[in-house]
């Protein structure tokens, strides 16, 4: 099995690319910041891996529209490698995470809240009633919802 779930933020803006042709396909690459959580002689530390994301299609033309540089995102996906040969005759390998799904992990107002370059358009609630947040970043269940149905209790 091959699945990656990773979570982070762009570092720049994607770079979107259309393929030649009559049915032209788009295709996105970004690159993801995800921290990494290490301990060192004995102290709390953490350390940046920065990895190569592609998505394609629809994908891909949702990235050109919605994400910009400091975006918070949960993107699931698997890693593919490659290798070319360079202009000075060298072998390049390549490890790449291919995007299948890719989520918005942060809402519009704490994006705001942490200065991120960040679309007005790009975060949208899935729900039909208004999300509220409370003061601690969660979301408060609205009226109705019975605590019976939920996978915590």
């Amino acid at each position: 099995m091959n699945k990656v779930i990773l979570m982070g933020r762009l570092t720049r803006d994607p770079e979107v690319r259309y393929s030649a042709g009559d049915n032209s396909s788009a295709f996105a690459r970004y690159t993801l910041a995800v921290d990494r959580r290490f301990s060192r002689n004995n102290g709390d530390g953490q350390n940046t891996d920065y990895i190569p994301c592609v998505a394609f299609g629809k994908s891909a033309e949702f990235a050109e529209k919605y994400l910009h540089q400091g975006t918070k995102m949960v993107v699931v996906g698997r890693i593919q490698t490659g290798s070319y040969t360079n202009k000075e005759g060298r072998k390049v390998y390549t490890t790449d995470v291919i995007v299948e799904e890719q989520e918005f992990a942060e809402s519009k107002s704490a994006a705001a809240n942490n200065s991120s370059n960040y679309s007005e358009a790009a975060y949208t609630p899935s729900r039909e009633e208004p999300v509220q947040e409370a003061g601690d970043g969660f979301m408060n269940i609205p009226d109705g919802v019975e605590d019976e149905g939920l996978p915590f209790n």
